[in-house]
């Protein structure tokens, strides 16, 4: 009988969900904890010494695990033992992950990104070139768990476990092995939900439109005048109608490119890829006081109680604080796809647009310059256009959409619809 119940897993990162997905699975699995971050890896081991990491989990009957990852390091050769790599880290590191892990991965490997935020796949298929179609990528909607750390590096807790999770796989055809490898690696919660395509995933990313587009509505010159505020203002509970108006406005350019996505490859299903409204009845329900409208579901949301602006300052002199991860992380790697693939697809985005010329200036980046993604910091996003894509038959090959429902049709359909 063959040994089949070996399993390496490479997971990436050094923070609570890096270190809580480490405690976890390394209880069962060869586990080896990488991080490229400074001297993260050296710190996290020296701080763990001969010692088994700790992981409470709150509201389970068993509490708690002990266990030891096999190895803390930032060496990329690792990869090479790997049959599932999994990414907590954030997104603006995804790239440098994937650069240098490329050479040591081996054919069939199972990457899953927690979450994937916009455009993942696409940045993976670029950095791994032809190897990644040897390659499975599985892109996460989010993380599967709240937690946070009891003492850096030796203790952690999982404070809530979602009842489900949406993932995506590249290529289809490897579904199977992927999600079930996974579901096996993280137990029984939370459920992991096929969505059809990583492009939905992508499209569906909230944080590219509540972030930003809260920020703007409260700091832009539209609406504030600069003077400090005595309180921090409430974040999603203190939306406006004139923040509704932009988050309306940026939801539905977002739908128009899911739509005519839909009609450029046939079979193509977005339909997770909803409206910000129906994202927060989907993931919220029960938990609003009133759901009729998306400014009225933001503010009676319970999940929401008392979560402010990220400010600078103190009572009575609070200032915004807008290179917070609201701008400096959801912008280059949500909102920037978003509008890329607008771009290439001719879909005139003005909401969003104004959104990113000033959250462009706030975090120090150049992106959108006359209206067009060719500023000098294009490549330091996901925006299509940064890894040199610029016609739709370009996005459909390198996001392996080619081979849909229909696919016969798809060569000429795109040379035809390509700026």
């Amino acid at each position: 009988m063959g040994d089949v119940t070996d399993c390496c897993v490479l997971v990436c990162g050094g923070g609570n969900g890096a270190q809580v997905v480490t405690g976890l699975l390394a209880a069962r699995y060869k586990t080896i904890a990488v991080s490229f971050f400074a001297d993260e890896a050296a710190k996290w081991k020296s701080a763990l010494g001969n010692d088994q990491f700790e992981l409470t989990v709150e509201g389970a009957a068993v509490g708690k695990i002990l266990s030891k990852p096999a190895e803390i390091t930032n060496d990329p050769s690792v990869a090479k033992q790997a049959d599932v790599i999994i990414l907590a880290v954030p997104s603006f590191a995804h790239g440098e992950y994937f650069e240098k892990f490329a050479q040591y991965m081996k054919p069939g490997t199972i990457v899953g990104v927690m979450p994937a935020r916009s455009g993942g796949d696409i940045l993976f298929a670029s950095k791994l070139g032809p190897k990644a179609s040897e390659m499975i990528f599985v892109g996460f909607e989010t993380l599967p768990w709240a937690c946070r750390f009891s003492e850096w590096g030796r203790k952690a807790t999982i404070l809530g476990t979602k009842n489900s999770i949406l993932a995506a796989v590249t290529p289809p055809s490897a579904k199977a092995k992927a999600l079930g490898t996974l579901q096996g690696l993280l137990g029984v919660f939370p459920f992991i939900i096929e969505s059809p395509n990583n492009l939905g995933i992508s499209l569906r990313n909230p944080g590219m439109i509540v972030h930003p587009g809260v920020m703007y509505g409260r700091w832009s010159d539209e609406s504030w005048d600069g003077q400090p505020k005595a309180e921090k203002p409430l974040f999603y509970q203190g939306v406006d109608d004139f923040t509704e108006k932009v988050l309306l406005g940026m939801t539905e350019e977002v739908q128009t490119v899911c739509r005519k996505m839909e009609k450029l490859v046939p079979g193509l299903d977005l339909k997770d890829a909803c409206t910000l409204k129906q994202w927060y009845l989907d993931c919220y329900g029960g938990q609003m006081a009133d759901t009729s409208t998306l400014k009225s579901c933001m503010n009676t949301n319970k999940a929401y109680n008392g979560l402010t602006h990220p400010c600078k300052g103190e009572p009575g002199n609070f200032m915004p604080d807008l290179q917070y991860r609201y701008l400096a992380e959801d912008v280059p790697t949500g909102l920037c796809f978003a509008k890329g693939l607008a771009e290439i697809l001719s879909i005139p985005t003005p909401t969003i647009d104004k959104v990113m010329i000033w959250a462009q200036k706030c975090i120090g980046m150049e992106i959108l310059v006359d209206g067009k993604m060719k500023g000098k910091d294009v490549s330091k996003t996901r925006a299509p256009q940064g890894v040199g894509i610029h016609t739709t038959k370009d996005f459909i090959k390198l996001a392996k959409l080619e081979g849909r429902k229909g696919g016969g049709l798809l060569a000429k359909l795109a040379v035809c619809c390509s700026p």
